[in-house]
């Protein structure tokens, strides 16, 4: 059984932008695993929404794919950032930020707060 938490739903496609900008062209265990390093092993990706996931970005023209071949010679589609996938994902991690501020006001006790 895995312990670790899933990704949060509506934050995996910034996720993965941000992944590719960092990376360039991965392939989608490559951008699965990405993600789990950067979070330190502390999240789990869920193929079953990965790839789901990387077809709907692929469809609204956030990202582009090919096809070659992985580390271990099998052939893999490619995934990598699109001008326009770029631009969302600035737009996007904007309004990660102004949302999380805004609960980190619920989450810290203020004074004189009741």
């Amino acid at each position: 059984m895995n312990d670790k938490p899933e990704v949060w739903q509506g934050t995996l496609a910034l996720m993965v932008l941000k992944t590719l900008e960092g990376a360039g062209s991965l392939h989608g265990y490559g951008i699965a695993r990405q993600i789990e390093r950067t979070s330190a092993d502390l999240l789990s990706v869920n193929y079953g929404t990965l790839y789901p996931a990387l077809l709907k970005l692929q469809q609204e023209g956030y990202i582009t794919s090919e096809w070659g071949l992985s580390e271990s010679n099998r052939k893999a589609k490619f995934y990598q950032l699109t001008r326009a996938g770029r631009k969302q994902m600035h737009k996007e991690t904007e309004e990660w930020e102004q949302m999380t501020a805004i609960v980190a006001r619920f989450l810290s006790p203020k004074e004189g707060m009741a």
